[in-house]
């Protein structure tokens, strides 16, 4: 099995493995290049807030800001990956996601781990 072959977290389109372990079982880190991370910061529009505070009254999921969310989370990843492939990596070990409100303006969300590249250890 190749890492393009591995499941593991991999987006079917990208050629950088995400995971959140400290290594892949099968593989051994060659060499760290280092922290990489993905950054966007989302603003809420008026309708959603009004939308949400509704809700929140008579409680449910919110599914405006929770498509949001993963829209932007997306963002975060993507742009996590992309910075990993152009420092030359094939995967993120240690990935996570941080999420802090940005000054009551929006949500920030950043994806970060540490880019490396794996080989597959000898048999």
């Amino acid at each position: 099995m190749g890492i393009e072959d591995y499941g593991g977290g991999m987006n079917p389109e990208s050629d950088v493995l995400v995971v959140t372990t400290n290594d892949v079982p099968g593989y051994r880190v060659e060499r760290v290049i280092g922290e990489v991370f993905g950054l966007t910061v989302r603003s809420r529009h008026l309708g959603s807030q009004i939308g949400a505070g509704l809700k929140s009254m008579i409680g449910g999921e919110l599914k405006g800001l929770t498509k949001t969310l993963v829209e932007t989370r997306n963002q975060a990843m993507d742009r996590l990956i992309e910075q990993a492939r152009a420092r030359g990596g094939n995967a993120v070990l240690m990935f996570r996601f941080d999420v802090t409100e940005a000054s009551d303006v929006g949500t920030e969300v950043c994806a970060y781990g540490t880019a490396c590249v794996i080989v597959p250890q000898q048999q």
